[in-house]
């Protein structure tokens, strides 16, 4: 049987804690069933909840710890937005790396639907709140812009010891602005702040709860 994608993964994790029911897109759904990690209930409302196999997934990332989100993905098969402060660039690239990117950010936006209490998929959800690094990023490279590589200008998101907040540096102000708009965009408030004694600015940015 083929692991389950990264958007699947996330459909399963968010699955009902008690009954195992699923939400997502029939889509989704069925894409669950025919990787025999879900089953449709025979009865209407024809409901989908996890399989055995879909059970020891969840369980199994319930029991895996969660690793640094600023640091490379533990699983090299799981997605990871590129914050651009990695050492070397690895994997996909081109149109490849943006069909993953469009593919992540609306399991995002899905996991946003069926997380947030009255469904909204503007504002972050819990999870981004846990992954701050990665869930910016994601946001980023997401609108198209590009992070920074070994030799190359980009955004860079790091973890700051403030709760709730990343700090995006960009050379670029032109960038820094482009940064600021797109985190915005995704649900995101952002302070553009300078840097000690005169240092470079920067932006703040924390995931909006309302």
């Amino acid at each position: 049987m083929k692991p389950p994608t990264a958007a699947q993964r996330r459909i399963i994790e968010a699955a009902d804690p008690e009954t195992g029911r699923l939400s997502g897109t029939p889509a989704q759904l069925t894409g669950l069933v025919r990787a025999r990690l879900a089953f449709r209930h025979p009865r209407p409302p024809h409901a989908y909840f996890l399989s055995p196999a879909g059970h020891r997934v969840r369980d199994e990332a319930v029991r895996r710890p969660v690793p640094d989100p600023a640091g490379p993905s533990a699983d090299p098969g799981v997605f990871a937005a590129r914050t651009g402060t990695e050492a070397a660039v690895a994997g996909s690239e081109g149109a490849a790396r943006a069909r993953e990117v469009r593919g992540a950010w609306e399991g995002l936006l899905e996991l946003r639907r069926m997380t947030n209490a009255d469904g909204a998929r503007d504002r972050p959800c819990a999870w981004e709140r846990t992954h701050l690094v990665q869930a910016a990023a994601l946001a980023l490279e997401a609108a198209g812009l590009p992070p920074a590589r070994p030799g190359q200008e980009g955004y860079e998101v790091r973890g700051t010891p403030q709760p709730e907040a990343v700090a995006v540096r960009e050379p670029s102000p032109d960038g820094l602005r482009a940064c600021a708009a797109a985190l915005e965009r995704a649900g995101w408030q952002v302070g553009e702040h300078a840097g000690p004694r005169g240092g470079s600015r920067y932006l703040l940015a924390s995931p909006r709860r309302t």
